[in-house]
Parts: structure tokens; sequence; C-alpha cells
């Protein structure tokens, strides 16, 4: 059975803007075996588009940067929105029943699945369906921005904190 896992990088008002601050070598490092290993990821609208820049090569990118996009080409990728008419690679639109769509690929597939965007997020907090949070603790403050928690926060039980990189601390919650 699938794990459906909400992770983003966040600042320490609780915060997610990838304008505003970006991860170390470290924790990109971390980013690229994450996505790797990953059995696939679900996105809303909006997540999903702003992460199709990894879609196409750029010459600009580094080698850790065409890695992390080789890896998330590769997976396959569940796109929960009314609005768009079709999707890139590696991807399908999932137009209704969000719900279920979710329910079967936890019960058919195996290990991560990963939830893109706080807006998304909510909407399975508000079903019952993430089963882990992970939050990337940037010392960061932005005093404004999209919360990571896009409605009152679940009741959760902290079950890890690890440090990563110099500057980041990734705090893992389960609900409670």
């Amino acid at each position: 059975m699938a794990k459906l896992v909400f992770g983003m990088n966040v600042s320490l008002d609780g915060y997610v803007d990838h304008e505003e601050f970006a991860p170390g070598p470290a924790l990109f490092r971390h980013w690229i075996e994450h996505v790797r290993g990953l059995t696939g990821s679900v996105y809303g609208r909006r997540m999903y588009e702003i992460m199709r820049y990894w879609d196409e090569d750029r010459g600009e990118w580094s080698a850790e940067e065409r890695e992390f996009a080789a890896a998330w080409r590769s997976q396959p990728k569940w796109v929960a929105s009314r609005t768009l008419k079709s999707a890139g690679p590696n991807a399908a639109l999932v137009a209704d029943d969000i719900e279920a769509v979710i329910r079967k690929l936890k019960v058919e597939l195996a290990g991560e699945i990963a939830v893109g965007g706080p807006d998304l997020a909510r909407s399975l907090t508000d079903l019952g369906l993430i089963d882990e949070y992970r939050l990337y603790f940037h010392p960061v403050v932005l005093g404004r921005g999209k919360p990571f928690f896009a409605s009152p926060r679940p009741p959760l039980r902290l079950v890890a904190s690890d440090p990563i990189g110099e500057d980041v601390i990734r705090l893992t919650y389960v609900p409670a």
C-alpha cells in the first residue's frame, strides 16, 4: 500500500514560496534522491504548472538541475484539475473524484506518492488521505504568501526531526 506524503520547503513563519528561498546544495541533493525514489506525485493545477519548468532542458542548468529534471520527468504524475485540457509527459489529468483516484492509487501501488501544493494537500487532509507531513524549515521569515497548511492544521504527532545541510531542518509528522 502506498503512503501519501505532503512535504515542502517552508519559512519559519509557515509560508511556501519557491521564489523567495531556494535549497542549498545538500538539500537539493536530498530532493533529487527523494524524487528519484517516489512511486509518483499528485499535483494541483497551480503547483503542476510551476513544476512543468522541469519538462524542458535549459542550457543554463547545472548537472544537478539536469539530474533533478530527469528524475521528475521519469515518475508518473496525476494532476487534479477541472480547468486544464491536457497534461505533459508522464502525467494524467484527474478532473473528477480525486478521492476515489487517490484511494485506488494507495491500494494498488507501493512506496511513496508525493502531494504537490498546499491547496491540494488541504483537500486531501480534509479527506483523511495524507499519511505524513514533512516540513523543511528554512531560516527565513516571509511575513506573507501561501501557507504550508492552507486550512487549520490537523492534529499531528511529531515522529522525526532531521537536519539537512547547514541550515534546514525537516520535521516529520503523522496524523494524531
